[in-house]
């Protein structure tokens, strides 16, 4: 076979349409060995292929008489020595960290570890097993792609909303969606997948991860699967277990059509990534692409024992985010899925955990920097998950500009009011109205607060109001695994019940979650399933139940039908009022001549809520106007914008309590258009007057709006 030099850049193998260029970084390896497979499965070790070329730490070469479709990995020799941070070993075949795409899935065993499993000395004892009849082989694709006039939504952050979804999860069970696409790119671009979201309301899917995934030894020997997909080993590779293709390589243009196909229907597509840590784990896990390829480099070792990781993941190790060529990993992965596979923004897991330089969390660390400069990821969302598990991880609020924030102290304080607990009020004002204590400081906006109420980690919507603790025990540890959420409803029930009282109570709960959901100032995240009451039966980590446990369920009841009903009117109710959706935090003035304050607070008496009402510890309801001749901003055109006045009334108390409406002018008159005791939300609509007491249910929200002067 004719071997050309090639060139470093770009990393990764790279088809021009004559030939592949394959490029890889190694700063301390003595060789490095491109191996060729054939046969199926790629079973059969055709070639072994020193790269002769080395420029600035990065081996290269060039083969003209391959094409797409070609199985390789890599063979990485050096140094041995896991006390100096070194697990070079050429017995290993090592995943290409840029390859595009992966064929088949790695099932962890023996082979796959540098060192002897089982000896007494551990990591310290290299083994010699060959890996690479068990390992999964990286793939020559063809880039090109007819993207025709695809155009990104471009979706304004305070119109956006955003349905956290799994892939697999969503259609592998539906119906409408033909067998061969269900669970996979092709399934979620389905006619039925993409009916289903604009009916629904969403403007955004968040994409639970589609980077290639490793399952763990741990699970495997469980006979589990890591599931929702939080253990990448491909930064660049969408995962072969949501194609329906059949080709090798096929995902990546199976991801792209599902991508132009979701962008068609006005829907942008978030990924949920993961660049805090790898599958590879700790000191003692495998070795299958970066710790063979130049451990002491990509990950961030203890500086007196470089034996052992940094872990503030929880996953066993981090990535080195101070040296250049992880930076340049991470930068290159995010570059490559906005401009060659068209997605719109990214959710980043563990977000701290990028920003960590020496030690504490540093706002200001270069990999925000890059992103800040960048002219391509500087224009794209930007979402944290503002926390790690290291000191000083968490780190809500405190993102800089251009990043929005998964809000945790919305959930919290929106769980416990909803829940009974006293003292929420004043925290829960905060909490409607766009977390200005957390956001408005850094100069951002109310867009910058993600608000949620459940997530893929944690409860269902239907579970939360179901059960006061977790039933993990499917996960195999005993229940010891996921959150301690310890609800304590105190509906005397826990788990499923044929009880009308208690069914019907869950049902206005989970309504009044959706409610305040989506009447809050922010971007309202959406858990996928919530919507219909989709159930885990107690499970709130359900990371590696790949089953009906996490699957949907769209054999669907009066109830979730009901449920749905209720979602999709609220969601139209939050696009046709852009007092909901301000760009703003509100002033708690009048503006622009007015005829009140664009907020305004009050009790149950009709009165605006004093100083000492905030401090006030009882559960008491409440109520907040919204003035729509207030807004103060104006539209795409440079027209100002009004919108109707809208009155939110919350009791989270299970007493009846007569609310007398506002009336800042005589010939008030309010209009019922939201009430949670309605399974359809109340679409026949009430006429109220307002200095009237209208009864405010028992553990309810209402919405009401101000008739306008005839």
């Amino acid at each position: 076979m004719k071997i050309m030099p090639g060139r470093p850049y770009p990393l990764g193998a790279t088809w021009d349409g004559a030939g592949v260029n394959f490029s890889l970084f190694s700063e301390h390896a003595t060789k490095v060995e491109l191996c060729l497979f054939d046969g199926p499965e790629g079973k059969i070790e055709r070639e072994r292929i020193p790269l002769p070329e080395q420029t600035h730490q990065v081996w290269h070469l060039y083969l003209p008489e391959i094409r797409p479709g070609q199985l390789y990995g890599y063979r990485v020799h050096g140094a041995y020595e896991p006390r100096a941070g070194h697990r070079f070993n050429p017995a290993k075949l090592l995943i290409d960290p840029y390859a595009k795409a992966i064929s088949g899935t790695a099932t962890v065993s023996d082979e796959m570890f540098g060192y002897t499993v089982g000896d007494p000395a551990e990591d310290l004892s290299r083994d010699d097993q060959d890996s690479a009849e068990c390992m999964p082989k990286c793939v020559v694709i063809d880039p090109a792609f007819t993207w025709g006039d695809d155009r990104p939504p471009r979706t304004p952050w305070h119109r956006t909303i955003i349905y956290e979804v799994h892939v697999k999860g969503f259609t592998v069970h539906h119906p409408q969606v033909p067998k061969v696409q269900r669970g996979t790119y092709a399934g979620l671009a389905s006619p039925a997948a993409i009916d289903y979201l604009r009916k629904l309301g969403i403007t955004a899917v968040e994409l639970m991860p589609v980077h290639h995934c490793v399952t763990d030894k741990p699970l495997v020997d469980r006979g589990l699967t890591n599931y929702w997909g939080y253990n990448s080993i491909g930064y660049f590779a969408p995962d072969v277990r949501y194609s329906s293709s059949g080709r090798l390589g096929g995902q990546a243009a199976e991801f792209k059509t599902m991508v132009k196909t979701l962008h068609d229907a006005g829907i942008e597509v978030i990924l949920d990534v993961v660049y805090n840590h790898t599958a590879e784990g700790n000191h003692l896990g495998p070795s299958l692409s970066l710790r063979g390829i130049d451990n002491a480099a990509y990950y961030r070792l203890v500086p007196d024992e470089p034996r052992y990781y940094i872990d503030v993941t929880g996953c066993g190790n981090t990535l080195n985010m101070t040296h250049p060529s992880t930076l340049r990993l991470i930068m290159d992965s995010l570059r490559y899925w906005v401009l060659d596979m068209h997605v719109d923004g990214f959710r980043f897991d563990l977000a701290s955990a990028l920003a960590r330089e020496l030690y504490a969390v540093d706002r200001l660390s270069a990999f925000f920097d890059i992103i800040h400069q960048d002219p391509v990821l500087s224009q794209i969302k930007l979402i944290a998950e503002p926390w790690d598990l290291g000191e000083g991880g968490y780190q809500v609020g405190n993102f800089p500009v251009l990043w929005a924030e998964w809000n945790v102290r919305y959930r919290d304080t929106v769980r416990r009011y909803w829940r009974g607990d006293e003292g929420q009020v004043g925290d829960l004002a905060y909490r409607l109205t766009g977390s200005s204590d957390l956001y408005e400081p850094s100069g951002r906006s109310p867009s910058a607060s993600i608000n949620f109420v459940t997530c893929h980690d944690g409860f269902a919507l239907h579970d939360l109001v179901s059960y006061d603790d977790k039933h993990n025990e499917a996960n195999g540890e005993e229940n010891r695994d996921g959150q301690n959420e310890n609800l304590s409803w105190n509906y005397g029930v826990e788990g499923p019940s044929d009880d009308p009282e208690i069914m019907h109570l869950r049902e206005q709960q989970k309504r009044n979650f959706l409610a305040t959901l989506l009447l809050s100032q922010g971007v309202p995240m959406i858990c996928g399933g919530d919507e219909i009451g989709r159930t885990q039966h107690g499970n709130n980590n359900a990371y590696c139940q790949d089953n009906e446990l996490s699957w949907f369920d769209w054999t669907l009841d009066q109830r979730a039908r009901d449920l749905l009903s209720f979602s999709r009117y609220t969601i139209e109710l939050l696009q046709n009022h852009p007092v909901l959706r301000r760009r703003r935090f509100f002033l708690g003035r009048r503006i622009r001549g007015s005829e009140v304050k664009d907020l305004s607070w009050f009790r149950s008496d009709g009165k605006e809520m004093s100083d000492e009402d905030w401090k006030d510890s009882p559960l008491k309801p409440f109520g907040l106007r919204l003035a729509g001749d207030a807004i103060d901003e104006v539209d795409s055109q440079g027209e100002r914008i009004v919108d109707d006045t809208l009155l939110i009334l919350l009791n989270a108390h299970k007493d009846v309590i007569p609310f007398i409406l506002p009336a800042h002018r005589t010939g008030v008159r309010w209009e019922l258009i939201l009430d949670t005791q309605q399974p359809n939300g109340c679409r026949k609509h009430r006429l109220l007057k307002g200095g009237e007491a209208f009864d405010l249910e028992g553990r309810s929200l209402a919405l009401l709006r101000l008739k306008r002067k005839q």
